[in-house]
């Protein structure tokens, strides 16, 4: 039976730095290649050794581009096993970032079973760089085994150790960078394993109960609302949504406030942890995958911790807005009518479209407390996926805030687009019987979520509390094979967005 400190004890690489050209001894050395094929080899590596491993890059034919990766023996003058040689892809100087850390991921990945050490001798000349490296190692070496009835196989093993080749001029730097890189990796993958997680486990009140074992022994706050508290807050919506399940509802809210925070940010996460459709029932094709429609609650969750971890000089608050959505003699019908904790009503038309009620209890609750920026982030919609692809998440909101979380994505290494909340959709939201109901227009189907879940951002002082919304549909659950630092399944997909969206509220 898994419990929450299992959960919890996902692997870890231990990082480290190193000055010396090819670093330290290892099983493995990994090399960086350019997108012209040329090896990226530390410029103060002595010239013999450098010429042998020119020749054994021109030999294997390495290629340069992201996610390329081979493994060769290591020749005598290597203190090394073998040598990884690793595509840097072709990009700008802003995509140098997420190019070291996919090319550092990649390398990762591949030699899970083949090395317990490696040395990173990647070309970083900064301490984002740094931590870009450390992150794509972190990453890439995930290996989610929680529910396998056996030990890991020495071919699913990933690497224990690793070091990063850092310029001499970083100093301390460096090492700083590699700690926080490794926090965030610690975030990424506990956000992965919860999504991983079989649905029969991560219950609402599962993850409840992982959110309160992780803050032990941290300064992170935790307070969850069962159902009781629900039904007496008037949380029509996640009762609602929840009801059709033997699995209850919950709201936990978890914060992080030092008391240097002069700013506060609330996360508001999606946590259906299973997601059937309810009466308005989803084909079974549709259904296999829908574990992951709990994606955005998990990365608020982790998000919240790492604040935490890093020390951030801001308050940071997040509601987890955990359901099951299931068809039963009890589930709410196609018609009925959902008095929300906003005292807003909402018609059911299709209980399908359940995340933007739970997140709608979410957002109203959280603005309570005025943050000076509310983020929601969630798997909401299809036609997310259909406008943005599978990699690409869409954001919402008010401009200023929207603009923020697409700059911070940026700097993040995780790709989004904004996009707009066209007004002249927002009447296909009115409801003959309620005060909205939760379909609107066939088209759009993404911007009609966002302005559902704009109605529900309450105001302070007779102003709207600045807003984004997040759709992260299809770049939360890597349904194809592994790529760069990116595994199958769970991502993680953005929680290393918010923390950027945090570190630059308390800047």
């Amino acid at each position: 039976m898994t419990t929450p400190q299992d959960i919890l004890a996902t692997h870890e690489v231990r990082l480290e730095t190193s000055t010396k050209p090819l670093g330290t001894s290892a099983d493995a050395l990994v090399l960086g290649v350019r997108h012209d094929g040329e090896l990226a080899v530390p410029s103060d590596v002595k010239a013999g050794v450098r010429r042998r491993l020119t020749e054994l890059a021109e030999r294997a034919r390495v290629s340069g581009g992201l996610d390329r990766v081979l493994v060769v023996p290591a020749p005598d003058e290597v203190d090394a096993r073998s040598v990884v040689f690793t595509g840097l892809g072709r990009g700008e100087d802003d995509e140098r970032g997420e190019n070291l850390r996919q090319a550092a991921g990649a390398a990762a990945r591949t030699l899970r079973g083949a090395a317990e050490t490696a040395v990173f001798a990647l070309p970083v000349a900064s301490e984002t760089e740094v931590q870009a490296v450390a992150e794509g190692i972190g990453l890439g070496a995930f290996n989610y085994v929680t529910q396998k009835s056996r030990t890991a196989s020495e071919a699913d093993v990933p690497l224990s150790a690793a070091t990063v080749v850092v310029p001499k001029n970083l100093g301390k730097t460096a090492k700083d960078a590699v700690i926080r890189a490794a926090h965030v990796a610690r975030a990424v993958r506990l956000t992965r394993t919860l999504v991983d997680l079989s649905p029969d486990t991560a219950t609402p009140e599962f993850v409840a109960a992982v959110a309160i074992t992780a803050a032990k022994g941290t300064k992170v706050s935790v307070e969850v609302l069962a159902e009781k508290e629900l039904t007496r807050g008037g949380y029509g919506g996640l009762l609602g949504v929840g009801q059709g399940s033997v699995n209850g509802p919950r709201l936990v809210k978890l914060q992080w406030s030092p008391a240097r925070a002069k700013k506060h940010v609330a996360l508001v996460g999606k946590g259906i942890t299973f997601d059937s459709g309810g009466l308005s029932l989803k084909p079974p094709a549709s259904m296999m995958t829908m574990k992951s429609d709990m994606a955005g609650a998990a990365a608020v969750l982790s998000t919240v911790l790492a604040a935490a971890a890093l020390q951030l000089p801001v308050t940071v608050t997040g509601w987890l807005c955990l359901a099951e959505n299931l068809p039963s003699g009890s589930a709410t019908r196609p018609g009925d009518v959902l008095s929300m904790f906003s005292g807003h009503t909402v018609e059911v038309l299709n209980t399908d479209a359940e995340g933007r009620l739970v997140l709608a209890d979410g957002l109203w609750a959280a603005g309570q407390e005025n943050p000076d920026l509310l983020l929601d982030i969630a798997t909401l919609t299809g036609a997310q996926m259909a406008a943005l692809g599978v990699r690409t998440a869409g954001i919402m909101g008010d401009d200023a805030a929207r603009e923020r979380v697409v700059r911070a994505a940026s700097r993040a290494g995780e790709p989004a687009w904004p996009m707009p909340l066209p007004e002249h959709l927002r009447p296909s939201l009115d409801s003959f019987v309620a005060d909205l109901k939760n379909m609107g227009d066939k088209y759009g189907g993404m911007l009609v979520a966002g302005l559902f879940l704009r109605e529900f951002v309450p105001e302070q002082r007779g102003r709207r509390i600045p807003w984004a919304h997040i759709d992260i549909a299809g770049p939360s659950f890597n349904e194809s094979q592994p790529w760069g630092y990116t595994p199958k399944e769970g991502t993680g997909f953005g929680v290393r967005t918010m923390l950027a969206v945090a570190q630059d509220l308390a800047e």
